[in-house]
């Protein structure tokens, strides 16, 4: 277990954590939230010793071992394979090695090559790799999506389930998050409250919280207000004197709660323009290569709608961004032919073309110069929606970060009429609840999209047919991606989960904890299910109750019989209580319910061979 006791960290005058207190304990898999620049990351480094902590202290247990990513790249050994191995015996490792290397997008080819030949992404996932191998106790994982492919983030959410130490994930992928883990841990106005379950149950514990302390905020308020009349009205009066006195006492004894800032969150909504045709854009035979004998794209042929949502996946390096730039029209074909039919207005966000910004110009201007009629007000109004309010809009954009260069290309598309959204992870540098509202945006969005992403939930949500990068060149799929995954799925996936060396006696064991989970199952949801309905119906058989009080009520007041119409209403208003009161306790226990289903799910998957 590892204990953070009265922890505070500071930079300068911000503030990021204020006296936590939580413990991490064994087995938990724990999902760490919050907006970006709240601390999730240092909180990491401070976990692992590369940051220090200003008062209070983090226990770790002697021979505790933790395996934290680093995104330090720095590689000793002449292949793949031997630099996740390190100094461990090959022999006995290499297995264990090849099926976490294969789990994360290598190749068996690949597991001789030199670490130096492999782009940054796949580097990154080297050191994961290596991670993953040394088997430690705590698995501190930051951003794995933004690494990671569809395909390789499925698999890693298939191992960390079967994982048997503990494990705290930062993502912004929900989803991906919410299927891996126990425990929230949300970091929340400096403060860090631990809960058990999923992201919505830590979200909708805050907003009660946050209603019942302003609810309790404005009722003192108002005794404060009350109390003051009372003093100014009577202090001067010598028979009240001495109770004016006692309200000034117990006035200044009042604590006065501050009104909680509002914490300002992305805001989308993508401006449409119309367009009276049913055809967007016409892609003939297309074919491309950054080398004539190597081609990424062949012969592929599409017609994408005026309220198509195509969703583009595979694995990295296939050449998903490539097929972008080619629609986009940054790049030009081989051969084939892409049609844009008169009316498309197109917005393309893709995380590297934040080169194109003019740097001179501050983010006013640089929104502004999409649209000559846009007035300023809307170009403040849009800076304020990418959190540039105020004088941030009046900064220049060579003194942006990366991440606040990503919002200005996004301030951009929101600031000008389009029909056809071309986006390339667009979810990179968003927390979660950025993605939520860049969710809703587009589903909002009356007109068509073509997304590369590896988030889920976005494309669960959004992807009516795919174009799919697997084999030697993409092709089209008619479906949604749930349909995709029953249908079809992806085949490197079924390759990785045919490799295994269980044994006969650990499939035994597994066969049997499995089947105690099953009947544990059984016997909880049976309880359940007998205090729900008996829970109906008794909320029928009042509501039936209710039903023939009020006729009766209607009755009585045409025959003129007060008295006996006060008694009825009285049991009214007596039965809408009860009624409200049966219903809170279905909605509790259809949530615990829910959240049983889903811990024991999770808990017959790392069972399951």
């Amino acid at each position: 277990m590892i204990s953070f006791d009265n922890l505070s960290k500071s930079y300068g005058s911000r503030l990021l954590f204020d006296n936590i207190v939580f413990n991490i304990n064994p087995r938990e898999r724990i999902g760490l939230i919050g907006r970006n620049g709240h601390g999730k990351s240092t909180l990491f480094k401070m976990i692992v010793g590369e940051e220090s902590v200003d008062t209070g202290t983090i226990s770790i247990p002697k021979n505790y071992r933790i395996g934290y990513l680093s995104q330090r790249i720095e590689f000793t050994k002449k292949t793949v394979v031997e630099e996740v191995i390190g100094e461990e015996d090959i022999d006995t490792s290499r297995y264990k090695a090849e099926k976490i290397l294969i789990g994360l997008g290598f190749s068996m080819e690949d597991m001789d090559k030199s670490p130096d030949s492999f782009s940054g992404g796949y580097q990154v996932r080297l050191n994961l790799a290596k991670v993953l191998l040394e088997e430690p106790n705590l698995l501190l994982l930051d951003e794995p999506s933004n690494y990671l492919d569809l395909i390789s983030l499925r698999w890693l959410k298939s191992f960390l389930l079967k994982w048997h130490g503990e494990v705290m994930l930062i993502t912004h992928d929900k989803l991906f998050l919410d299927d891996i883990i126990t425990h929230t841990v949300g970091i929340h106005r400096n403060k860090i409250r631990k809960i058990a379950g999923k992201t919505d149950n830590f979200y909708e514990q805050i907003i009660m919280s946050e209603e019942i302390y302003e609810k309790t905020r404005v009722n003192e308020e108002q005794k404060r207000k009350d109390i003051e009349k009372f003093i100014i009205r009577f202090k001067s009066k010598a028979s009240m004197a001495s109770r004016a006195q006692s309200r000034v006492k117990s006035l200044a004894k009042m604590d006065q709660k501050d009104k909680l800032d509002k914490i300002r969150d992305l805001e989308f909504s993508f401006k449409h323009k119309p367009f009276t045709g049913k055809q967007l854009m016409r892609v003939d035979n297309l074919s491309f290569g950054y080398k004539s004998d190597e081609l990424l794209i062949k012969d592929l042929s599409l017609i994408v709608g005026s309220e198509d949502r195509i969703g583009i996946i595979g694995k990295n390096g296939k050449g998903k961004s490539t097929l972008l730039k080619l629609l986009a029209g940054v790049l030009k074909p081989i051969s084939g032919e892409i049609t844009y039919y008169n009316g498309m207005e197109m917005g393309y966000y893709e995380q590297t073309n934040v080169s194109t910004l003019d740097e001179s110009r501050t983010v006013e201007e640089e929104i502004a110069s999409v649209s000559e009629t846009i007035t300023r007000t809307e170009v403040r109004g849009i800076a304020a929606s990418m959190l540039f309010t105020q004088d941030q809009a009046l900064k220049k954009v060579n003194v942006l970060s990366g991440g606040e260069k990503s919002r200005v290309m996004l301030g951009k598309i929101l600031a000008k009429p389009i029909n056809l959204i071309i986006f390339d992870e667009p979810t990179n540098h968003l927390d979660m609840q950025a993605v939520d509202g860049l969710i809703d945006a587009l589903d909002s969005f009356e007109g068509a999209m073509i997304i590369v992403t590896h988030n889920e939930m976005l494309l669960k949500a959004i992807a009516n047919r795919l174009i799919v990068f697997e084999g030697d060149h993409p092709f089209l799929f008619e479906g949604n991606y749930d349909y995709f995954l029953d249908k079809v799925g992806f085949k490197d996936e079924v390759t990785v989960a045919k490799k295994s060396n269980i044994s006969k006696e650990d499939k035994k064991e597994m066969k049997r904890i499995r089947a105690e989970l099953i009947t544990k199952k059984g016997s909880v949801m049976k309880k359940y299910d007998t205090e729900m309905k008996e829970l109906e119906e008794s909320i029928n058989s009042a509501e039936e109750r209710l039903t023939l009080l009020n006729a009766d009520i209607i009755s009585l007041s045409e025959s003129g019989n007060g008295a006996k119409t006060v008694d009825i209403s009285k049991e009214v208003v007596t039965l809408k209580v009860t009624i409200e009161e049966l219903f809170s306790s279905l909605e509790k226990l259809d949530k615990e319910k829910t959240q049983f289903v889903e811990e024991i799910n999770a808990e017959m998957l790392k069972y399951k061979s």
